[in-house]
């Protein structure tokens, strides 16, 4: 039950909402598997707004950044990228970057899971300022999943693969564990739960 994306077509989702959300707590989380590595442009745009440098990414290293800007900006307020590589294009990845800028230890307030593990060791780590509010994501202006477009900033990114259970939860900082769970049979291998329970809240989503 993935949404199937191809490079070579530009395909993407996007969305425009009529109102602002919780632009300082919130929480996107997506399982994602590569078609290929290196992309059209060597960068791979999973989720963003309304800005050059406010999205989730893989970058032209293969590897997974988180950068935050104002709606509209060409630089960014924050970023975070650990240095581990998703290169294996036959895995399934869950990715869950989790967001609250009110948060008063300044490295809790861009959380990063992968495959039900915190990342805890970043190649490039700053942190949004305390309740940094003008972040473009949750902002009313155009998002999108899967490429950039031209309206919000360079065009491209386009990712090349497949998505599933994306979600989008606005005020909630959540951990991993709200989206998967270690099998008990094998407990290295992690794996998707019902998330429909989840509070979705203003312009949050479940695909």
């Amino acid at each position: 039950n993935s949404c199937r994306f191809n490079d070579d077509d530009t395909a993407y989702m996007h969305l425009t909402p009529g109102s602002a959300g919780d632009q300082k707590k919130w929480t996107f989380s997506c399982w994602f598997k590569r078609g290929n590595l290196g992309g059209t442009a060597g960068e791979m745009r999973i989720f963003g707004g309304n800005a050059n440098a406010s999205h989730i990414y893989i970058n032209s290293s293969d590897l997974i950044r988180w950068d935050m800007a104002d709606d509209g900006s060409g630089s960014g307020d924050a970023a975070l990228s650990p240095s581990m590589k998703f290169r294996d294009c036959s895995a399934w990845y869950h990715l869950v970057c989790a967001l609250d800028t009110d948060n008063g230890t300044a490295d809790n307030r861009m959380r990063m899971y992968v495959n039900g593990t915190e990342i805890t060791s970043f190649a490039v780590r700053s942190n949004p300022d305390s309740g940094h509010a003008t972040n473009a994501m949750n902002d009313d202006t155009q998002h999108s999943i899967g490429y950039r477009t031209g309206d919000q900033g360079s065009a491209g990114m386009e990712f090349d693969g497949y998505m599933a259970e994306v979600c989008f939860v606005n005020s909630e900082q959540l951990a991993a564990t709200s989206f998967g769970k270690f099998d008990s049979s094998s407990p290295t291998i992690w794996k998707p739960i019902d998330v429909s329970g989840l509070t979705f809240g203003t312009n949050g989503f479940y695909l």
